[in-house]
């Protein structure tokens, strides 16, 4: 039998499961966007790599208003993502040529939402065959390159675009 190695792995499976206050309110105000995977910085949003994604390159863009409502998000947030989001996909489009997107926002727990108390929207990078058995059969999903190695390439790219 052939061993996958995940190593990230260890750091969702070991960590706790409650933070204090909220991961997207509060990372932008540290100012370590490298550590916390902060791609690009708008106004009224953000961009940041999933931590735990389903294919590289996922990525969330987020208001930096708290608000678990997507019906109260302003005019402004809303253009803002979109204008993020849009550059976001562009980005993905030139640098790892996925054949598809899946774009969504997963609104409350039941929902699939991991942050359920903030509203963000995903961006997932999809190809031809990117699902496999292991997903399915063994609970484990396999990435081929690590958040750092994604995040340095993602970031030399949204400068370009």
């Amino acid at each position: 039998m052939d061993t996958l190695f995940a190593p990230w792995r260890m750091a969702y499976i070991a960590a706790p499961k409650e933070h204090e206050g909220c991961i997207f309110c509060d990372f932008p105000k540290e100012e370590r966007d490298r550590e916390r995977l902060i791609l690009a910085r708008g106004e009224r949003a953000f961009v940041i790599l999933n931590a735990f994604p389903y294919n590289p390159g996922h990525l969330m863009v987020v208001p930096y208003r708290h608000t678990a409502e997507f019906g109260s998000l302003t005019a402004e947030e809303v253009i803002e993502m979109h204008r993020l989001a849009s550059r976001a996909v562009a980005v993905l489009e030139r640098t790892v040529s996925p054949q598809g997107f899946n774009m969504g926002i997963n609104l409350g727990k039941v929902a699939g939402a991991g942050v359920a108390d903030h509203v963000h929207l995903h961006i997932v990078p999809r190809w031809n065959g990117d699902t496999n058995f292991m997903p399915v059969l063994g609970q484990t999903r396999v990435l081929p390159e690590g958040l750092v190695e994604t995040y340095r390439w993602m970031k030399e790219a949204w400068a370009l675009e």
